[in-house]
């Protein structure tokens, strides 16, 4: 199992991280297009001790994978198939675009952290949800009741200006809620402008109140509905989200979207201002994301889903989450340095760790 880090710095550690990133998402797709992936499933589906349900889902283990990896639905059943709970895809927006110029994903090897500036590069909602449509229509008859869940994270076209955000947030909601099990508002990337001033409460409020409406509209029922906040807000701001969120009756927060900080980084410090502006995930953010998960638990207790993302690479990280207030904890980084098998490989710690399921988490 710790072939693939070996392997990781022979093949792909010298190549540029997007590229990489593209090829391996192009291989893991390409071993489920074969049929191999029901040969896998053998060694990585979840135990079904591991069994969660948050929101009224059932999720087949509680550790799933973040936003950005499949930004537009491309690989949601491969995926599925290396043992993730969910899968959030994403971040979609209301219209097409290609992100930002690159080159704009960068590894900072020595830190396991990845820094990068894609800037909502994908396909558009109206192209993405038939792909939605078409994946959870086969995970429903490969595994019934107990599939992996499809999260769908949404966020702001860049070239729409922030007076008409709400306009374009529902248009993303009404295209794409259908097929989702669960919506995530993303007002917390640093790659597209202004995006993070949404993150305030009188902007944030009827943004979320208009999703809610348009998905309801669109589905005819309540679709969960998350908002995924930034580690860099302060702490008051942090407690002004948590009770907007309670207010409104969202049923959870995701902490945490990536930082724009580089404080206690090891890399060469020219290196990492070589590469630029952009948002900084992995191994760095761990201690931050886990104070930011325990703040939100004092405020919110079990009254929201807390998914907790950011610096988690082992089943004693999922387990540390889950500890401190998390239902669901997510992962993405750590997938890009451990590999495919890195999933099935948290899922096995979790199971060996004794760790059953406590219950009903909001819903």
């Amino acid at each position: 199992m710790r072939f693939y880090p070996l392997f990781f710095r022979a093949a792909f550690s010298w190549m540029d991280a997007e590229r990489a990133h593209r090829i391996g998402f192009v291989a893991i797709r390409a071993v489920h297009a074969a049929g191999l992936g029901k040969v896998l499933e053998r060694a990585t589906a979840p135990a079904p001790q591991l069994r969660t349900t948050a929101f009224g889902v059932e999720f087949p283990s509680p550790f799933g994978l973040a936003a950005g990896f499949d930004k537009e639905g491309k690989g949601i059943e491969a995926l599925a198939e290396l043992g993730f709970g969910h899968v959030e895809v994403g971040t979609i927006t209301g219209q097409a675009q290609p992100g930002n110029p690159k080159p704009r994903l960068f590894r900072l090897i020595k830190d396991r952290a990845v820094l990068n500036r894609m800037g909502f590069n994908n396909d558009g909602a109206a192209a993405v949800a038939p792909r939605l449509a078409a994946a959870r229509s086969s995970l429903e008859r490969k595994y019934g009741v107990h599939r992996p869940v499809i999260g769908v994270n949404i966020g702001k076209t860049k070239v729409v200006p922030l007076e008409e955000a709400v306009e374009d947030y529902r248009i993303s909601a009404r295209t794409l809620a259908p097929y989702a099990d669960y919506l995530v508002v993303n007002v917390s990337s640093p790659n597209t402008p202004g995006l993070r001033l949404l993150q305030s409460v009188e902007s944030l409020r009827p943004l979320l109140e208009a999703v809610r409406e348009e998905s309801t509209a669109a589905t005819g029922r309540r679709v969960p509905l998350l908002v995924k906040i930034a580690p860099d807000l302060a702490d008051a701001d942090l407690d002004g989200v948590a009770r907007l969120a309670l207010d409104l009756g969202l049923e959870g927060i995701i902490a945490t979207n990536t930082t724009i900080s580089r404080e206690g980084l090891t890399s060469d410090p020219e290196a990492v201002e070589a590469c630029g502006a952009g948002g900084l995930s992995g191994a760095p953010l761990k201690a931050r994301s886990l104070e930011v998960l325990r703040r939100l638990a004092e405020i919110a207790g079990n009254r929201l889903v807390l998914v907790s993302v950011g610096g988690v690479e082992t089943a004693a990280d999922v387990q540390e989450r889950l500890a401190a207030g998390a239902s669901l904890v997510q992962g993405y980084t750590a997938f890009l340095y451990e590999g495919p098998f890195w999933a099935a490989a948290v899922n096995r710690g979790l199971a060996a760790a004794g760790f059953v399921t406590t219950g009903t988490a909001r819903g």
